[in-house]
């Protein structure tokens, strides 16, 4: 018998058996901050000095997801664990931002990523949902950054990449990936303390890739563009199975922007959001579903044929996300029916039962993949809690004071 995957007791045990894992693993008390480098197949940490923007931050959303859940006391104290990593180590009073990479506490890598800062903003955003670490001023600081060093108001979008003297690194490329997650983050700052700036950037950036990107690129989201936002076919071409930026168009993130865009929805109306919403997430489980042994492809072409058969399991946890917004959204079955099938091929492929976390990356079979532990230095199980939290929100069932459960769950 399957799990009760819709059940609001469940998902939030679901989510914080995640946590539990993490806190017993990736809490770094030499070093500060995380080990993000712990094997999906047995739980060993095989890289304890490593450390990158994006999973720090990672965690601190995951930590302070636990305690907006009402999880264990020790929620609160993880997640202040990575802020202080965030603060001390990571940002650079002199010069201002957030390097990408260190060994230990030394910077090796001090380029200021936008998708980087992106989840340093995401992280603040929910610290300061929970009440953790005066987070408000950071959150207010951080947009504040983000809007001085990366956003371009001729496109209503953030530019690529900066080195440390914020020159750019990349300056004939705009990516929507980055752009995809600062919507995401600017959606939960403007949530956390009420920001209008924050929410009219997070349109601004929604209607530059998910309307007219979309538009200009067979009305689906393509993922690379050149500095005048215009649709580039051909980058990357030749690295199909690149992390962040493959070729193709991605089921995952067309899911990621249909949950997005219901958001988006919610806050703001205008009349084209849920019907792309909708227009997004049919591509998703048309294209790019496979029929015969489940799954999302990682990439699809032109024609809606698959480019990198692959299974990662992120996708497939946006594909919870989603489906549980429009379902709430929109009240059609079909995507309540969408979330039990993609949470069955998780739970029977991609989870790790012994530790309740998911496997990175599946094989087109789904079978659990060679080599997993050897990619990103970005897990922190970021998508899996997320799913959690996003299919609850739908629900109405994340707790307003912290106390579980809430009322009506």
């Amino acid at each position: 018998m399957s799990p009760p995957f819709r059940s609001p007791e469940w998902l939030r045990r679901d989510a914080l058996g995640v946590l539990r894992f993490h806190r017993d693993r990736s809490l770094d008390t030499h070093f500060g901050g995380y080990v993000a480098q712990v094997s999906d197949r047995d739980g060993a940490v095989y890289d304890g000095r490593t450390k990158h923007l994006v999973p720090t931050a990672r965690f601190v959303f995951g930590f302070a997801v636990g305690a907006l859940l009402g999880g264990p006391v020790w929620c609160v104290p993880a997640a202040e664990h990575g802020l202080s990593y965030l603060r001390n180590v990571a940002y650079d009073a002199d010069r201002g931002g957030y390097a990408l990479e260190f060994a230990g506490r030394e910077v090796t890598d001090a380029t200021r990523s936008t998708y980087g800062h992106a989840f340093v903003l995401l992280a603040y955003a929910t610290a300061a949902k929970a009440g953790i670490g005066r987070a408000e001023r950071l959150v207010t600081e951080t947009a504040d950054l983000l809007d001085e060093r990366f956003f371009e108001p001729e496109h209503g979008a953030y530019a690529s990449d900066r080195t440390a003297d914020w020159e750019p690194v990349e300056p004939t490329y705009r990516g929507q990936n980055a752009n995809m997650h600062a919507c995401e983050a600017l959606l939960a700052a403007y949530e956390a303390v009420g920001d209008d700036r924050c929410l009219d950037r997070a349109v601004s950036v929604a209607e530059r890739v998910a309307r007219d990107g979309a538009d200009a690129a067979d009305g689906l989201i393509w993922e690379h563009f050149t500095a005048d936002w215009d649709v580039d076919w051909s980058y990357n071409r030749d690295r199909p199975r690149d992390l962040f930026r493959p070729w193709g168009y991605q089921p995952g993130h067309l899911l990621e922007w249909a949950k997005l865009l219901v958001a988006l929805d919610a806050h703001d109306g205008a009349d084209w959001y849920l019907d792309r919403a909708e227009r997004f997430f049919d591509a998703a489980v048309t294209d790019g579903w496979d029929d015969d042994r489940g799954g999302f492809h990682y990439t699809v072409d032109r024609d809606g044929d698959p480019v990198v058969e692959g299974k990662y399991t992120w996708a497939l946890e946006e594909g919870l996300g989603a489906a549980a917004r429009l379902a709430a959204a929109t009240g059609d079955d079909r995507y309540d029916e969408w979330f039990d099938r993609v949470h069955a091929y998780l739970h029977d492929h991609a989870t790790n039962h012994a530790y309740g976390v998911r496997y990175e990356r599946l094989t087109p079979e789904g079978a659990v993949a060679e080599g997993i532990d050897e990619v990103p230095k970005v897990k922190s199980g970021y998508h899996h809690v997320n799913a959690c939290y996003e299919a609850l929100r739908a629900r109405d069932a994340v707790p307003a004071d912290g106390e579980w459960p809430p009322d009506g769950a």
